[in-house]
């Protein structure tokens, strides 16, 4: 070892082990303090010092980046992996949407149990005067209380705004309808006003017979199994898509009413919050896919993305 190099481990030692300041190791060793941070970044440059940050956020920040950089989205953010993971992925995706800035004053949103957590962790001020738009049809078909208008009736009561609901079915049974209610006057300004939100936040459902929208009773689960022959991973706005982000089911995909899968990916803003194993292929698909251009999920789903393919 040098003396150059011995003067370089010297430094390190006063810096790091005995936190001297860089003035007080250059008056020590007689040196001035430009040289000591000099020989602190070759110090870190050639291995002698290593820097580890080892708290848990710091892991996920560079997970955080990683899918940014790796699916070409706006932002992430990753939740660790804990019990009721999914009512903190929702106070995740509720803080998220509160720190937007600027703030959406048209929001455009889809329905369902994810998003249903949303609404209940958002806080009451999260906006001021916030339109809150529903982007696919949700009246239900059976008897089964549902929770798409009582879910965007919340999310607008807490930013100090209003909903407008899209009076609809998700699927209808034929297509002649579903084209009479989409051209409806009434249909047709809620879809106008939906498809130049200024933000959009979603989830997805898989492709199984616990979909709400088996559930809700649009499909019955040979329906949905049938779908999964024709390579459904799961449903984005109702529509069900393969792994690389089409619908499956052309005929179905034009008898569900809402808005198309190419106005999220051409929305500036697009949230997707998704968690759980059951929800990775779908996942994939969505971010693959440019559907979203923020997630928001958790550990495992993370590492399950980043997974080489």
């Amino acid at each position: 070892m040098d003396d150059s190099e011995l003067l370089t481990v010297r430094i390190a030692e006063l810096y790091y082990d005995e936190n001297k300041t860089q003035d007080e190791i250059g008056a020590l060793l007689g040196v001035t303090r430009w040289k000591v941070g000099r020989m602190l970044t070759q110090a870190r440059e050639r291995g002698i010092v290593r820097i580890e940050i080892v708290h848990p956020r710091a892991r996920r920040l560079g997970v955080e980046r990683e899918l940014c950089e790796r699916f070409g989205l706006a932002d992430a953010v990753v939740v660790p992996l804990a019990e009721d993971l999914r009512s903190r992925v929702a106070q995740a995706a509720a803080d998220y949407l509160t720190a937007l800035r600027p703030v959406p004053r048209a929001l455009g949103i889809s329905w369902g149990r994810t998003l249903d957590d949303v609404a209940h962790h958002l806080h009451q001020g999260w906006a001021n005067g916030v339109t809150v738009l529903q982007i696919n049809g949700s009246v239900s078909l059976n008897r089964r209380p549902g929770t798409a208008s009582t879910t965007a009736a919340e999310i607008a009561h807490k930013g100090g705004g209003q909903a407008i609901l899209l009076p609809s079915p998700a699927i209808l049974e034929r297509l002649e309808t579903a084209r009479a209610i989409s051209s409806d006057r009434t249909v047709a300004a809620v879809l106008d006003r939906a498809i130049s939100a200024n933000a959009y936040l979603f989830s997805a459902g898989v492709a199984d017979s616990t979909s709400i929208l088996v559930s809700s009773g649009y499909l019955s689960p040979d329906d949905v199994s049938e779908l999964v022959r024709k390579g459904a991973v799961g449903d984005v706005v109702g529509r069900y898509i393969d792994a690389n982000g089409n619908p499956v089911d052309p005929g179905l995909d034009e008898r569900t009413v809402g808005v198309g899968l190419d106005h999220l990916r051409a929305a500036e803003r697009a949230i997707f919050v998704v968690t759980g194993e059951p929800k990775h292929d779908i996942a994939r698909a969505v971010v693959t896919s440019g559907l979203c251009s923020v997630i928001v999920t958790d550990e495992g789903t993370a590492a399950a993305l980043l997974e080489e393919q």
